[in-house]
């Protein structure tokens, strides 16, 4: 088949996070809540602030769903086929406390094949490994960098270990970065996001 202007649309369908030319359109056509700049499908009810220091994997898009608050004031990293849920919130920095017109940038970083659920709340300076599972509503403020859990509650704490055997590492016929394919993103991955 003839390659197109929309392969990104054809073949992500399917996908856990699949590019949609209704917001494609919203996006960056009519740059609905100021997310033009986002290399990923970003629904036009969520918010991304910092575009260039958030680091997309494949088949992963923060905010696709609707109500998503992603701060990237420090940096923050998501990896290959993580699903974050509606009304989430990522939040990459934290103001200072004598000082609010200052903020206080801490790295966030997203395993691959994570999932977070609905209404979770992950905070400045978090890393969750590979595999890990933020329950609907939980609020993240401490680290699980060894992955392969289910993690719950305010705060969160681990509530179950994964079966690392039993977990399965998948991949997309097609690899892509939001609307980039995964070997155009990674031969000039400063064009999309500060390095």
């Amino acid at each position: 088949m003839k390659n197109s202007c929309f392969d990104f649309i054809r073949n992500t369908y399917g996908n856990k996070s699949p590019n949609t030319i209704g917001k494609w359109f919203l996006q960056k056509i009519l740059n609905i809540n100021g997310n033009k700049g986002a290399y990923w499908s970003v629904h036009f009810t969520s918010k991304i602030l910092s575009i260039r220091n958030i680091h997309v994997g494949i088949d992963a898009s923060p905010g696709i769903w609707r109500g998503c608050y992603i701060q990237g004031i420090g940096k923050i990293n998501i990896g290959d086929h993580t699903q974050i849920g509606p009304n989430v919130t990522i939040v990459s920095a934290n103001h200072d406390l004598y000082d609010i017109r200052k903020h206080i940038p801490k790295e966030v970083h997203i395993g691959s094949y994570c999932q977070i659920e609905a209404g979770a709340k992950i905070m400045p300076g978090i890393k969750l490994g590979d595999f890990t599972i933020v329950e609907a509503g939980t609020v993240v403020t401490k680290s699980f960098p060894e992955g392969y859990c289910v993690i719950s509650g305010n705060p969160a704490k681990e509530i179950r270990k994964l079966d690392q055997e039993k977990c399965i590492r998948y991949s997309n016929r097609y690899a892509y970065n939001g609307y980039i394919p995964n070997n155009h993103f990674l031969a000039n991955p400063e064009k999309y996001f500060n390095v």
